[in-house]
């Protein structure tokens, strides 16, 4: 998983201040004039081009990386501020561009009431230039960054890729990259090197290791579609988003060019992967080693999640800049609001132009019941998902660990790439679950300040659901836990059984099961019981013995050999016998109390039971 990082400007950020704005009565006792000054590393990048809003926005960013959205006037007062100019003359710059009087008690109170707290301007009065202002606690975003790449690395690498964004050569990728999906999926076939793979562990590992250079590699990807549009690519680096390891790349500076230039920065990472696609087909025609296929096969399983827009990730990005709106999330409340019939349109939507509000409504009513649809299903099988997942869990470690116990270091290490695998999404939906519940809990208690009634009921209605869902786990209503199953791919689950053993002591009045590696063949009939052997039929060499199938008449005392038909194979992997042969005696006749079933009869026979020639 990967994003492009940005620090957007979001709802904090967004500050209305157009030309017919009216200052309130404002002036400063104690300094007539003042010398204001910009918090220390802030940027100012200009318009923002290609804006889904009606009015044009302007952005800076913070020197702690965050992106703040301002309208023409405060952006203009931003400009004239260098340290050096008091307030007067920054009234006579802006008034100049503005196209209207502004006085510097104006200047004064857009400063201290409007730039201040965005952590645009220093404060007055204070000494050293470190400013701090609000940042966007967002639920889906990457949290704990560290750099890989520095930004004068990333430079310079970006710079040498740039020319593959070149329209000739993007055409030539594409088509070239059509015609390698057409022989893989169409002729060769996909699935064969997947398979070839789940056997060896080693091979496991050398497609691990191509993963992480194919997400690498889409993060240049990113930062050379910057260097190319002609913006300023940022560091590398890596993170936790919900808790999978993630990469990003700071592309912040995109901002400052126009729509077509920020939409094939959000491409370059996905248009990366196909290169990568490409050079992975080259290494499997030069060495014929079917992990490079593999390897192909998961980077499209990569791009294709790439571009969901459903959390931040390239796809949310694409659609953000098709609709000129940095931060899609934060609309999704005023969206919702302006939907509601007898409110008024909130003043956030109603700024928005015609196809930007489109858009953004039509991501919403789309996001919105899946999203609610999704927790509302993982909340009904809770119980299934939790307990499917520890014994999976409790499985996986035990089989890693005896793995690397016994010398097997190659299917030990693949087996933590799988216990990985299974911890990430249950630490990451325990992270979630925490997160979300702890702002539902902060919007009911805002929602409900000083109605204390409203407040009752809402912590009624949430009790009562909470007591009617607890209940239906408890009852068994929602859905059981998995049944014990093979694994699919045993290389990345060592230790763990490939076929489960049946109960020894089945329950009463039920048939008996078969276990794994045995049937009955279906020309015998399971109804009859299994004769009980004689002192003479101990006697080696009987064929009726040897086999030990069941006889539909008792074994005369020179028995003659029967007909049996040839054993088949029974895959262990499945777990089940093959179609056509029945595994347990029929429901009608169960088997009689006393006797000996005819799957629990001992066998004294070798492995390899003899057969014999139909008639």
């Amino acid at each position: 998983m990967t994003e492009s990082q940005r620090v957007h400007p979001g709802p904090a950020g967004a500050v209305a201040c157009d030309a017919d704005e009216t200052f309130p009565s404002y002036e400063y006792t104690e300094i007539m004039f003042p010398v204001p000054r910009l918090g220390a590393g802030l940027q100012l990048l200009g318009e923002y081009k290609g804006s889904g809003s009606t009015e044009r926005k302007y952005l800076v960013r913070r020197g702690d990386g965050q992106v703040v959205q301002l309208s023409q006037l405060l952006y203009l007062v931003a400009e004239a501020i260098d340290g050096v100019r008091t307030t007067d003359t920054i009234s006579h710059r802006v008034s100049g561009r503005f196209g209207r009087e502004v006085s510097a008690d104006n200047i004064a109170y857009l400063i201290e009431q409007k730039l201040e707290p965005l952590g645009v301007t220093v404060p007055f009065g204070q000494e050293g230039d470190q400013v701090r202002g609000p940042t966007n606690d967002l639920l889906l975003v990457l949290k704990g960054h560290r750099v890989i790449f520095r930004e004068q690395q990333v430079a310079r690498i970006a710079k040498a890729l740039a020319w593959l964004h070149r329209p000739p050569v993007v055409v030539l990728v594409l088509l070239a990259a059509l015609c390698i999906d057409f022989w893989l999926f169409a002729v060769h076939g996909a699935i064969q090197p997947v398979l070839q793979v789940l056997e060896q562990p080693v091979l496991m590992l050398a497609v691990f290791v191509l993963i992480v250079a194919s997400l690498v590699f889409h993060e240049f990807g990113h930062a050379s579609a910057c260097r190319y549009g002609g913006a300023r690519p940022g560091c590398i680096g890596c993170g936790l988003f919900l808790i999978w390891p993630s990469m990003y790349t700071e592309v912040t500076d995109v901002y400052r060019i126009g729509r077509a230039g920020r939409l094939r920065t959000d491409l370059g990472g996905v248009y990366f992967n196909i290169v990568f696609v490409l050079g992975l087909a080259c290494a499997y025609f030069l060495t014929g080693q079917p992990f490079f296929l593999a390897a192909i096969y998961l980077v499209h399983f990569e791009i294709l999640e790439q571009l969901l827009p459903a959390v931040r990730l390239d796809g949310y990005y694409i659609l953000g800049d098709l609709a000129g709106i940095p931060d899609l999330f934060g609309k999704i409340k005023p969206i919702l609001r302006s939907m509601w019939p007898g409110r008024p349109v909130p003043a956030e939507v109603a700024a928005l132009k015609r196809p930007a509000r489109i858009i953004v409504t039509v991501w919403v009513l789309t996001m919105v019941p899946l999203i609610a649809a999704e927790l509302a299903y993982m909340m009904w099988n809770l119980p299934r998902l939790l307990s499917t997942s520890l014994r999976s869990l409790t499985e996986q470690v035990g089989g890693t660990w005896f793995a690397f116990v016994d010398g097997e270091i190659a299917a030990g290490l693949v087996g933590v790439v799988g216990s990985f695998m299974l911890v990430c999404p249950l630490a990451g939906a325990a992270y979630l679950t925490v997160r979300l519940v702890g702002r539902l809990v902060k919007a009911a208690a805002r929602a409900t300040e000083g109605n204390t009634w409203l407040r009752m009921a809402v912590w009624g209605g949430v009790v009562a659901g909470t007591g009617a869902l607890c209940a239906a786990w408890l009852a068994g209503m929602t859905p059981e836990a998995l049944p014990r199953q093979p694994p699919i791919t045993p290389i990345i689950q060592p230790g763990v059984p490939a076929a489960r053993p049946t109960p020894s002591a089945p329950a009463e009045g039920r048939p008996s099961p078969a276990p794994p590696d045995s049937f009955v063949p279906a020309d015998s009939p399971s109804e009859v019981p299994a004769p009980q052997p004689s002192p003479e039929d101990s006697v080696p060499g009987k064929a009726a013995d040897a086999s030990g199938s069941p006889s539909a008449s008792p074994a005369p005392t020179t028995p003659k050999p029967m007909r049996t038909s040839p054993t088949p194979r029974v895959s262990r992997a499945s777990g089940s016998p093959p179609s056509g042969v029945s595994s347990s005696p029929g429901p009608s006749s169960p088997t009689p109390s006393g006797s000996p079933s005819p799957l629990e009869t001992p066998s004294e026979t070798p492995s390899e039971s003899p057969s014999f020639p139909e008639n």
